[in-house]
């Protein structure tokens, strides 16, 4: 019996933290789904990321900690001039880094959002046209790409992009348009 005591605690645990977050995914929906991974330092990933932003098609919503990335920054302007409904949420930290996109992107004519709700917006992910998902722990800067062990999941699922909008739209609400 006490050998089942662990195994019971976990599960019990498990159903609490599903209740109180409410927030969970049935990695299933991942079965025979494509899946690109790229790792850090200078593996590819800003690469690999701005390639997914170029075949964007209508939309690149995006969250980010930290972004200091010109290229990638670029390539977000150059997809917004083509047209793309493109969006960005960054920490509040953004608002007064010395050297940010934020204020480039901004200034660009792209919606840009802060969410200064929670102690750090962490999140790093972009979801293009409702069935690509970029997530990682890759910061959109040049130390993440040059001098860090990061790394980058590109992932193709309707269903799974459709978690990342919920998730997206929720900060969304609460941050706000106070990019300098």
């Amino acid at each position: 019996m006490k050998r089942y005591i662990p195994i019971v605690l976990f599960l019990v645990f498990s159903l609490l933290i599903d209740v109180q977050v409410g927030h969970t995914i049935d990695l299933t929906l991942l079965k025979d789904t494509p899946v690109k991974i790229y790792f850090s330092p200078r593996g590819g990933c800003t690469d690999a990321i701005i390639n997914a932003i170029e075949q964007a098609k209508a939309e690149i919503l995006v969250q980010a900690y930290s972004f200091t990335s010109a290229p990638i920054a670029k390539a977000l302007v150059n997809a917004h001039k083509k047209g793309i409904n493109v969006q960005v949420i960054l920490d509040k930290s953004q608002r007064s880094e010395k050297y940010t996109s934020a204020t480039f992107l901004k200034n660009a004519g792209i919606p840009t959002f802060i969410d200064d709700r929670h102690a750090i917006a962490h999140n790093k992910i972009m979801v293009i046209d409702k069935e690509t998902v970029i997530t990682g722990s890759f910061n959109f800067t040049k130390a993440a790409e040059d001098k860090n062990t990061e790394n980058v999941l590109i992932i193709k699922s309707k269903e799974l992009a459709s978690q990342y909008l919920m998730n997206w739209s929720e900060h969304k609400e609460h941050s706000e348009g106070g990019v300098p």
